[in-house]
């Protein structure tokens, strides 16, 4: 059961796709999964980063490179809306689609039509 304030939030968020001109439920959700699949995504990185730290060693399989350290979620988060949006519709969204585009698999084959449909920076 949704309680009272969560239900406000998510009402919140919903008229804010629906001002943004996204009607479609299903599209609302897709985007709000990819922005949650980067957050976990700097998630892991982190806690590899901590892991390799304690350990004094170098860290093992590094999600982002040092050149896509600012494509990270805890990088970008509290930025101005404008340059967060530029980061993640020309940086970040592309890598995330692009993430094991080499291999066949089930995400890459569901990425390659994927579409980074935020329609403005308040949206974020």
């Amino acid at each position: 059961m949704v309680n009272g304030e969560l239900r406000s939030k998510i009402d919140r968020i919903w008229d804010a796709f629906w001002s943004g001109g996204i009607s479609n439920p299903l599209t609302v959700i897709e985007q709000i999964t990819y922005l949650l699949f980067i957050k976990r995504l700097d998630e892991i990185h982190t806690s590899r980063e901590l892991k390799a730290n304690k350990l004094k060693k170098e860290i093992e399989e590094p999600i982002f490179s040092e050149a896509q350290q600012h494509c990270r979620w805890s990088r970008f988060k509290d930025m101005e809306p404008g340059e967060m949006y530029r980061i993640i519709s020309t940086e970040v969204f592309p890598f995330i689609k692009n993430l094991h585009s080499d291999e066949e698999s089930t995400y890459s084959r569901y990425m390659k039509d994927a579409i980074f449909m935020i329609p403005s920076p308040n949206l974020l």
